[in-house]
């Protein structure tokens, strides 16, 4: 299943952490969105950069309630880890530009010179990487360090956790095992990869991918030295060629960056690397870790998922704090899935009459409002991508049920009365409250819901995941939440929606919806190279999704995030939702 975006669900569920240092700040309120502007306000950081500042030194302190997925560039997949892993460590072909707003989404050359050559109709992708670029021991990093990383990506035996997008797209029946088991002499022998030179690498892909750039900019697609990969053990201490390197990292406690001799700012025109050193201190208790962001502890939160909802209004009703925080829309849709296998909802007019029951603001309220739940949704393509329209075929809009629409459609579907089902909930966080506002607006109408409470551990995997638990279960509804691995529609909704991606286990298209129409549009849509013509098929999909009332989507994800007073460069990242680790800096 999508891991980045459960874990991100579920760290948003299980708390995080977050923290924001003392120190001194302007103290005004100013909201404004304008670059350049200093202090900023409540929201300040989302469309401007707040603190603008090129002063170096200093340590920049984040904090954590659990360790971090991985710090192998192979097993990263939390949000926060790709934007900490990336943005410090970790360099890529491309990565995404560092600038607030929507330019973020933009992709930018890395370590390669410049943007891919691309030719044989979109199936070939030609690099050149970028001269003086070297790994944290001086040694210059080649193109056959770009292919062993990736390659190290094929051996889920050793290294599973992290996306597998590339194994998908790169081994074309060749069933490469992974360079640990790899009968080349040189341990590179995957063979839609090639380096003809040490400066050049060339991507052979089966059929077009327009998303293909974007699986280069996970730190997977990284270097990695062969002589000094240590298997299951990198993570430990992962190599950088980026601007810092690790110089301890005790698990469940802390991780220490300090500053990479070897790397070059010549090279590299997207990290600012201003901190002397960079400290993650894991393991304090979230109510702990909101008691710190409230105080001026720390600068940070690394998972970047939002206070506590206990902690919410001392944020929002106090203007000392609010100046310091902001609540970006994440790109998170929170929904739930209706299922086309259990009956009733086998019948079109039962899933519509549950479209209209809903009362989306008491679900919204129980996420913690608008500024620190989200907005009303409306449709399954997320703000953030240039899909999303403003479709409410439902007129939900408002947030309030519909209750006549609602009894409508259960005569239509020969349900006047109503009937039974079971709602399928995690037991921890937010959710079991937002459920319980779901149940109440069905009873409204007639809906007898019965909460099932699952742990979260197993809810998305094997509870929701797997068709067979959810038949047998009765799960008629289905709570869950989703966010795209890279900010595309097809990153996001293709998953959720292609009736030929239905699994038996880890199956993450929970309404088991399969619609030829949808199945159609997605194969033209993967491989068109214009992003408007991309953007307007995949309006299409949305459109004909929400016709077929198999998703119900209620919030728009915000996260409420408290920033430090002493921290320069603050911006929030449009590709991830959070946060531009990379850009920033602290006052001394």
């Amino acid at each position: 299943m999508n891991t980045r975006a459960s874990v991100l669900v579920a760290g948003l569920a299980t708390a995080t952490l977050a923290l924001s240092a003392c120190g001194g700040g302007s103290g005004t309120d100013d909201t404004s969105n304008a670059n350049g502007q200093k202090g900023g306000g409540f929201n300040a950081a989302l469309a401007g950069v707040v603190n603008p500042s090129d002063k170096k030194g200093g340590t920049l302190k984040l904090v954590a309630h659990d360790d971090p997925d991985s710090f192998d560039p192979a097993r990263a997949y939390y949000a926060s880890v790709l934007n900490f892993s990336t943005g410090f460590y970790a360099r890529t072909l491309l990565t995404n530009e560092a600038k607030p707003g929507k330019d973020g989404l933009n992709l930018v050359p890395d370590l390669a010179a410049e943007m891919p050559k691309i030719e044989d109709g979109g199936k070939k992708y030609t690099f050149k990487l970028k001269d003086g670029v070297k790994f944290e021991d001086g040694s210059p990093i080649t193109s056959k360090d770009i292919k062993y990383g990736i390659e190290r990506v094929f051996a889920q035996d050793v290294l599973s956790g992290g996306p597998t997008y590339l194994i998908d797209v790169l081994d074309q029946g060749q069933s490469y095992p992974g360079p640990y088991k790899d009968t080349d002499a040189n341990k590179l022998g995957l063979k839609s990869v090639q380096t003809p030179d040490d400066k050049t690498i060339v991507f052979t892909l089966k059929e077009p991918l327009a998303d293909f750039a974007y699986l280069l900019v996970m730190p997977g697609a990284g270097p990695v030295p062969a002589a000094k990969d240590t298997g299951d053990k990198y993570g430990a201490k992962p190599v950088s060629s980026g601007p810092y390197k690790f110089q301890s990292y005790d698990e469940g406690k802390k991780a220490v960056l300090v500053r990479n001799e070897n790397w070059d700012p010549k090279t590299d025109s997207v990290r600012k690397a201003l901190p002397d050193q960079i400290d993650l201190t894991i393991g304090a208790s979230v109510e702990e870790i909101d008691s710190q962001l409230i105080s001026g502890e720390a600068d940070a939160d690394l998972a970047q998922t939002g206070v506590q909802q206990g902690a919410q209004a001392k944020v929002l009703l106090n203007p000392d704090v609010k100046k310091y925080a902001d609540a970006p829309v994440t790109g998170f849709i929170r929904y739930f899935s209706i299922s086309t296998k259990v009956e009733p909802f086998d019948d079109i007019h039962c899933r519509k009459a549950v479209q209209y029951a809903t009362d989306k603001t008491t679900m919204q309220t129980a996420r913690g409002g608008a500024d620190a739940g989200g907005d009303i949704a409306t449709n399954m393509l997320p703000p953030t991508l240039a899909g999303h329209d403003d479709y409410d075929p439902y007129n939900t809009k408002s947030g309030k049920p519909q209750i006549d629409k609602a009894k409508e459609e259960l005569k239509l579907c020969g349900k006047p009365d109503g009937f039974e089902t079971v709602i399928a909930t995690r037991n921890a966080g937010k959710e079991p409250k937002t459920a319980e506002a779901l149940q109440q607006a069905l009873a409204a109408v007639g809906i007898k819901a019965r909460l099932d409470p699952t742990d979260a551990s197993l809810y998305f995997r094997s509870t929701i995941g797997a068709p067979s638990n959810t038949h047998a279960k009765g799960y008629g509804l289905m709570m869950a939440g989703w966010g795209a691995d890279f900010p595309t529609e097809s990153g996001f909704l293709k998953v959720l929606v292609d009736g030929r991606l239905i699994l038996p286990s880890g199956n993450n298209n929970y309404a088991e919806l399969n619609n030829s129409e949808v199945n159609s549009l997605i194969d033209q849509a993967k491989g068109e190279t214009d992003s408007k013509k991309s953007a307007e098929l995949w309006t299409k999909i949305n459109h004909i999704v929400m016709d077929e009332a198999v998703m119900v989507p209620f919030t728009y994800d915000k996260a409420l995030n408290v920033r430090s007073s002493r921290l320069t460069n603050v911006f929030v990242t449009q590709y991830y939702g959070m946060y531009n680790f990379s850009s920033l800096g602290v006052m001394s």
